[in-house]
Parts: C-alpha cells; sequence; structure tokens
C-alpha cells in the first residue's frame, strides 16, 4: 500500500528532476552544486544550468565521505580517490594488493582514512601514511570532531587509535558485530550500528555502556542534529531520534519517533542549521520533519524505488535526493 500523506503540506513541486540513470550510494554539496556518488565508476555533478559525469573509479564505487569542500570515495579497483568542487580528482592511494576500499572517511587538517582487509589507514595533511591493524575487518570509520583520533569499528567493538602516537589503541567493547561507527559533535559519545536491529555507544570520558534497541532492522543511516542534540536514525518505519542533551545521553531516556509511515525509513539526513530533518522511505517518499513538534512536509511522493541518499546545502536551502533506480532530484527551499 502506498503512502498518500493526505493532507499534509506538499513541496513536490518545487523538485528539479536529475536522471541519474545509476543507483544513488551518496549525495553531498560542493559548494552551491550537488554531486551525487553513482554506484558505478562515475560522480554526477548536477549544476543548475548543466549536468556532467566524472569517471573516478573503474569500477563499483563502495564508499563515499565530504567535508564540503572535497569528496573521497573508494571502489572495488583498490582506489581511493578525491574530487574537488571543479571535478578535478586525483588517487591518493591504490591498495598493493588491489583489495576493495571498503569505507573512508575525512578528518580534520586535510586527513583522508580509508580500509582494505583487515587494515585501516590514515593519510595525514602532510601526506605520511599510517596503518593499523585491526582485530578483525573494520567495519566503520570516522575521526573524531577533534585532534587526529579515529574510531575503527569491528568484531567486538571499536579501536580510538591515535595516528600519530606510538601507543596502542584504546578498546571500547562489546561483544557482537559492530558495523558503523559515529561520533557526537561535542566528542562526548560514540555510537555503533549492530548486526542485530540495534545500536550500542558508550560515553568516551568512562567508557560507560548504551543500548538502543526498538527497530524492526538494522540501522543503515544515521545523522546528528545541528545542534547535536539527536541522533535521527533508520531502521523503523518512523524516524527514531535519541536524545543526547545531557552528561548522560540517551541512558534512562526514551527516544522521540516521528514520521510513522507504511514504509520503513531508509535515510536520514538532518538540517545543517535548523531542528528539521529529511527522511527517505523504502517506498521513495521523502518528508521534511521538524524535531521540535513533528510537524512534516512532503518532499517527494512515493516512487518505484527505495531513497537511497539525501544530503543538504551547507545553508540548508536545498536538498537533493537519491534513489535506487536513479530517479533523483534537487528540492530549493
Amino acid at each position: 500500500m502506498t503512502d498518500t500523506r493526505a493532507g499534509t503540506t506538499s513541496i513536490t513541486e518545487r523538485i528539479r528532476p536529475v536522471k541519474a540513470d545509476a543507483a544513488a550510494v551518496a549525495v553531498h554539496y560542493l559548494g552551491d552544486t550537488p554531486v551525487f556518488v553513482l554506484a558505478e565508476e562515475a560522480l554526477l555533478f548536477a549544476g543548475e544550468s548543466s549536468e556532467r559525469r566524472v569517471a573516478v573509479h573503474k569500477g563499483a564505487i563502495l564508499a563515499a565521505a565530504t567535508d564540503g569542500k572535497r569528496i573521497v570515495t573508494g571502489g572495488d579497483d583498490g582506489a581511493v580517490v578525491i574530487t574537488d568542487a571543479q571535478g578535478e580528482h586525483q588517487i591518493v592511494a591504490t591498495d598493493e594488493k588491489r583489495r576493495w576500499i571498503d569505507h573512508v572517511a575525512l578528518g580534520p587538517d586535510g586527513a583522508v582514512a580509508w580500509s582494505a582487509g583487515k587494515t585501516a589507514f590514515v593519510q595525514t595533511n602532510k601526506g605520511d601514511v599510517r596503518s593499523f591493524d585491526a582485530p578483525s575487518t573494520p567495519a566503520g570509520l570516522a575521526f573524531a570532531p577533534k585532534g587526529l583520533r579515529l574510531a575503527i569499528a569491528h568484531y567486538n567493538g571499536v579501536s580510538l587509535w591515535f595516528p600519530n602516537v606510538q601507543a596502542a589503541p584504546e578498546k571500547l567493547e562489546w561483544k557482537g558485530s559492530h558495523l558503523g561507527v559515529t561520533l557526537s559533535p561535542d566528542g562526548r559519545f560514540l555510537v555503533t550500528s549492530m548486526q542485530e536491529p540495534m545500536l550500542h555507544g558508550w560515553r568516551i570520558a568512562d567508557g560507560k555502556h548504551m543500548r538502543m534497541s526498538g527497530y524492526a532492522a538494522r540501522v543503515r543511516s544515521w545523522s546528528w542534529s545541528a545542534d547535536g542534540g539527536f541522533l535521527a536514525t533508520s531502521g523503523s518505519d518512523q524516524v527514531i531520534l535519541w536524545p543526547f542533551q545531557g552528561k548522560d545521553g540517551p541512558m534512562g531516556k526514551q527516544p522521540r519517533l516521528l514520521a510513522p509511515s507504511q514504509a520503513r525509513v531508509v535515510v536520514v539526513a538532518c538540517h545543517p542549521k535548523q531542528p528539521v530533518l529529511a527522511a527517505g522511505y523504502a517506498d521513495g517518499m521523502v518528508l521534511l520533519v521538524r524535531i521540535d513538534d513533528g510537524a512534516e512536509v512532503l518532499a517527494r511522493r512515493p516512487g518505484s524505488a527505495p531513497v537511497t541518499a539525501l544530503g543538504w546545502d551547507a545553508a540548508g536551502a536545498m536538498l537533493a535526493f537519491g534513489t535506487e533506480d536513479g530517479e533523483s532530484g534537487i528540492l530549493r527551499l
């Protein structure tokens, strides 16, 4: 059954369609230009007056990240590639064993991280490359908001690694498969997604555990609110937001539940400045939701394929969305 969202305010007429003709792995803004990271080989720069494809890999693109000035991608060709706002790109590294580049991240001062096999790598802003062999294959990478510190999710927990320090990484342990990792904007909390439909977290200062459950499916998308007070997540038929305002984070607190639907939430993206989020659903619908009171605006009606990517520009004036079947678009607010 399709969710028609009858009675909800709609701004779907503001969409500028983008014919990506391929699934979008991610969508990021470089300046005012939305860039669709396609599943195969290329980035699609969807400018207001023209669209162009830039081939950056020789095969599938498996991971992407941005800092607003550049996009780093990893592919099954074993390459790590940096692309700038002009579409100029360079290979940062090529895995000597031609292993897939499963995960990438961008950090402070121009640092780049990636993983291949059981090894995580960091290239510093001086071009030095450091490596760390994780206890098992890394399943997620995230830089801390301050300092050169990389969180590496793997089986049975997370390693917190300082690439510039000759010391063993700090371990945050919890049994099971940890498949993604994120740190709160203030650096006080670390959260992982699990193979099971749940999240696990730690208060970094003392290692206090946080268990966050209640999902119907594995959490594959999350986003911090502009003020860092909430972590919005997918994995249910509504957006689940965990509160992180206090010193204990979500410990002992109930999550906020917004935008229930007949289809599952598959992608979330918080507005960069306002208490608003975008939610993409398995039926292709996109909603804008106000965190404070749950008010909704229909941004895209249900389509023929799930939403696979959402991305805001830095000002929060434009939202781009990508879909599994390539029927993507850009919404100007």
